[in-house]
C-alpha cells in the first residue's frame, strides 16, 4: 500500500490549499479529487459551481494578495452592492472593514481560480490525482500510519494525516467523523445536509447591453419564501451575467402565504424551482422585456448554462485533530449560505490544515482556524440569526432603516439615534447576538466532543 506524509480529499479552494501548504512545507502530499465535467474546462475537476465573488477584506482572509490574483480569472471589478427589498433598496459602496484592496471587490471565474489553485498546488510539489474517488477513511489511533484511504479502485493509500475538504455534502466527512462520536451520536444528525444546507441554482445569460452593470452584485431580499432564501445577479464579463438564486432545502409551501411573497403565485402548489424562480426575476424587474432578450449562454457552467450546487448554512464544526484529522472549508461548515460564498474561508482553512499537518502540528488547528475566521463567522452566524423569521415586511423595514444607520462605510457612529427605536432595536439585537456567541460559541462540535 502506498504510504504519504498527507492525504487530502477533496480538490477544491480548501483542498488545492491544503495540499500547496503541505507540500510547501516538506511533506509528501496527495490531493484525491473524483472530478466533474463542466463545460467551460478541459478535463475533469472539482465541482466549481459557485456564485464566486471577493469582497476587498477577503482578500486578507485568504492570504492571497488581490495584486497575486490572476487577472484572467477576474471577470468584473466591483464598485459596490445593490440590496433590494419587495419596495426598498439599499447601496454600499465600501464594505466597512479595513482591506488593502482598492476596490469593492470582484467577481471571478471559479473554475479557472480551481485550476489555479491547482496549479499552484502542482507547482509545490503536491500530487493532485483527479478520477479518484474516496469511499471513506478508516483510523487506527495506535497504528503507524494511522490511516487507510479507502479508494474505489481499490488502490488504498496510507496517511499520516487526513485533510477533509470534500465541500458541504460531507460524503466522506460525515462517515469519517462518525469514528470518534459516542454511541447514539452521528455526523448524519448533527449536520444533516438535507437540512443544513441551502441549495443554489444559477443560469449564465447574456443581458440586454444597456441593463448590464459590471460595477454592481445585486441582491433581492424578501421576495421569495425561506431562511437567508433570495436570488441575485452577478456581472461576468460584459453582458453576460449569473442569475440565480439560494434557498433551504425541503421548503413545503403550505408554510407560507403565496400572496406574501413577489416571486410566489397563487397557483404553485410547490415551493417554484430555480429556473422558474430566474424567469420570474427576470419578469419582475425588467418588465419592459421579453425573456428571450436574456438568452442562456450554454457553452458556460456545468450543464448548458446552468449550475446546482449545495451551500453550508450551518454553525461550524472543529476537528478530531488528536486523531490526525482536520476538516476544512464547506465541509466543516465555515462557509455561509449568508454572504453566498465561502472561497475566502476554504483557502485559509486548507492553507492553515496543510501546513500544520505538514509540520506535524495539526493539534493547532483549531486554534489557528478560529484566530483567521473567527471574526467573520462571527459576523455570518450572527445576521443569519437575526433574520431568521423575517418576511417581507420585516426586510422593507430594515433597509429602511438601515438607510439610516449606514453610510458607504458601514453603521454611523451615532446609528441608533438616526434609526429610532427601529435602528436601535437591530443595532442591539446584532450586538447581543455576537456577544452570545464570543469566545468560538459559534462552534456545535467541539474537539473535546471527540472520543480521540
Amino acid at each position: 500500500m502506498e504510504h504519504v506524509d498527507v492525504a487530502i480529499v477533496g480538490g477544491g479552494p480548501a483542498g488545492s490549499s491544503a495540499a500547496r501548504a503541505a507540500a510547501d512545507h516538506g511533506a509528501d502530499a496527495v490531493l484525491l479529487e473524483k472530478g466533474v465535467p463542466r463545460a467551460d474546462r478541459e478535463g475533469r475537476g472539482p465541482d466549481s459551481t459557485d456564485a464566486a465573488g471577493l469582497l476587498d477584506y477577503w482578500f486578507e482572509i485568504m492570504g492571497i494578495p488581490r495584486s497575486e490574483f490572476p487577472e484572467d480569472v477576474v471577470l468584473s471589478e466591483l464598485d459596490g452592492a445593490k440590496f433590494y427589498g419587495p419596495s426598498t433598496e439599499m447601496t454600499l459602496t465600501e464594505t466597512g472593514i479595513d482591506a488593502a484592496a482598492d476596490t469593492f471587490g470582484v467577481t471571478f471565474h471559479r473554475a479557472r481560480f480551481d485550476d489555479w489553485l491547482r496549479e499552484r498546488a502542482e507547482a509545490a510539489g503536491a500530487d493532485y490525482r483527479v478520477g479518484v474517488s474516496v469511499t471513506g477513511v478508516e483510523t487506527d489511533l495506535h497504528g503507524s500510519p494511522r490511516h487507510t484511504v479507502r479508494l474505489a479502485n481499490g488502490e488504498d493509500l496510507a496517511a499520516d494525516y487526513v485533510v477533509l475538504a470534500d465541500g458541504p455534502q460531507r460524503t466522506v466527512t460525515g462517515e469519517t467523523l462518525d469514528q470518534f462520536l459516542p454511541v447514539g451520536r452521528s455526523m448524519g444528525d448533527i449536520m444533516p445536509s438535507n437540512e443544513v444546507n441551502h441549495i443554489a441554482y444559477q443560469e449564465h445569460r447574456r443581458m440586454p447591453e444597456e441593463l448590464f452593470t459590471p460595477e454592481f452584485i445585486e441582491f433581492w431580499w424578501g421576495v421569495m419564501p425561506g431562511h437567508t432564501a433570495y436570488p441575485w445577479i452577478f456581472p461576468n464579463d460584459p453582458p453576460v451575467a449569473r442569475i440565480g438564486l439560494t434557498m433551504p432545502i425541503g421548503l413545503d409551501i403550505d408554510d407560507y402565504d403565496r400572496s406574501e411573497w413577489d416571486l410566489l403565485r397563487e397557483t404553485d402548489e410547490g415551493i417554484p424551482q430555480g429556473r422558474e424562480y430566474v424567469e420570474r426575476l427576470l419578469e419582475r424587474e425588467f418588465q419592459a422585456y421579453d425573456l428571450d432578450d436574456f438568452p442562456l449562454v450554454e457553452d458556460r457552467g456545468k450543464a448548458r448554462g446552468t449550475e446546482t450546487y449545495p451551500i453550508s448554512s450551518t454553525r461550524p464544526i472543529e476537528s478530531p485533530v488528536g486523531a490526525g484529522i482536520a476538516v476544512t472549508g464547506g465541509a466543516m461548515g465555515a462557509t455561509s449560505a449568508f454572504h453566498e460564498g465561502g472561497d475566502h474561508v476554504a483557502v485559509r482553512t486548507g492553507t492553515l490544515a496543510g501546513r500544520l499537518a505538514a509540520t506535524d502540528r495539526l493539534e493547532r488547528y483549531n486554534d489557528a482556524w478560529h484566530r483567521a475566521i473567527g471574526d467573520e463567522i462571527l459576523r455570518n452566524v450572527t445576521f443569519a440569526d437575526m433574520v431568521r423569521d423575517w418576511g417581507p415586511t420585516d426586510w422593507d423595514r430594515a433597509f429602511t432603516t438601515a438607510n439610516d444607520l449606514m453610510d458607504a462605510r458601514g453603521i454611523k457612529a451615532d446609528a441608533a439615534l438616526q434609526g429610532g427605536l427601529h435602528g436601535l432595536e437591530l443595532v442591539a439585537r446584532y450586538k447581543w447576538g455576537k456577544f452570545g456567541y464570543r469566545n468560538g460559541k459559534y462552534v456545535q462540535l467541539r474537539e473535546d466532543d471527540y472520543a480521540v
